[in-house]
């Protein structure tokens, strides 16, 4: 289907982490900041904390050196200054 739209894959193969590290990374975090230590009754209340930490604080508060160390919401914001000026 990729080769139908001109499109190629991104990943290399099976297994390399270094495909997505993005998404590696923040699996990471989530699961050592948040999940290994809670003990969810529903999948719903697992839902909800999860959204938590990902609006609440990882994309609000946490820094990432991606960015230049600003969370993503300061870099967000910088952008949105940068194209009005």
């Amino acid at each position: 289907m990729l080769k139908t739209h001109g499109m190629i894959s991104s990943m290399s193969r099976k297994g390399n982490c270094w495909d997505n590290s993005v998404a590696e990374s923040f699996f990471g975090h989530l699961k050592t900041e948040r999940v290994f230590f809670t003990n969810y009754k529903t999948r719903e209340e697992a839902r909800k904390d999860i959204v938590d930490y990902i609006e609440m604080f990882y994309n609000s508060r946490k820094r990432h050196s991606y960015l230049g160390y600003v969370s993503p919401m300061e870099f967000e914001k910088s952008r949105l200054l940068e194209k009005a000026t």
